[in-house]
């Protein structure tokens, strides 16, 4: 059994949509200003535009308070894909979500105390290095939430390469 859903779209342009479900109406839409700030910065915060990631936002509270990978291990940021496509179509939320999942790009956050330190593994020094785009294997690390998104922690030799952009780097879907 599913539930209907009615909008009242007679209202004005700008003004907050009346829905009302099976259960009863339901409570206005807040605007942003109407709505409770939270003064910790979390990850969400650092996208300027989304997918647009500005590394500059992260602030040093924010990174103090993330994970400190141990050993060999990177801790890296998912590259958020498009929020709609080209022709403008916004794209559902389950399709973002899956597109992040399988991403293969990531901003480098923090590189753990043993990363790169095996000459013998690598001859010519670290593959990357924090506040550096980086491309990985598709489903590569371990995946965890934090305050407004998702991180990974990687192992030192699962990056494949380090990019300038992530915006050069077209998924296979």
């Amino acid at each position: 059994m599913t539930k209907s859903t009615k909008i009242d779209l007679s209202a004005a342009p700008n003004a907050a949509f009346n829905i009302q479900a099976e259960s009863g109406p339901s409570e206005p839409i807040k605007k942003p200003s109407e709505a409770k700030k939270d003064d910790k910065p979390n990850l969400a915060d650092a996208y300027t535009e989304k997918p647009r990631l500005n590394p500059e936002a992260i602030g040093k509270s924010l990174l103090e308070r993330m994970p400190e990978p141990t050993g060999w291990r990177l801790l890296v940021l998912p590259y958020q894909g498009k929020a709609k496509t080209a022709g403008g179509i916004f794209l559902p939320n389950e399709v973002q979500e899956k597109s992040q999942v399988s991403t293969q790009v990531g901003y480098v956050l923090k590189v753990g105390p043993l990363a790169y330190a095996d000459k013998e593994k690598f001859p010519s020094g670290p593959w990357c290095q924090a506040k550096q785009w980086v491309l990985f294997a598709r489903y590569a690390g371990s995946r965890f939430q934090i305050d407004g998104g998702e991180v990974r922690i990687l192992n030192d030799d699962e990056i494949l390469s380090t990019i300038l952009d992530p915006e050069d780097i077209h998924q296979l879907t």
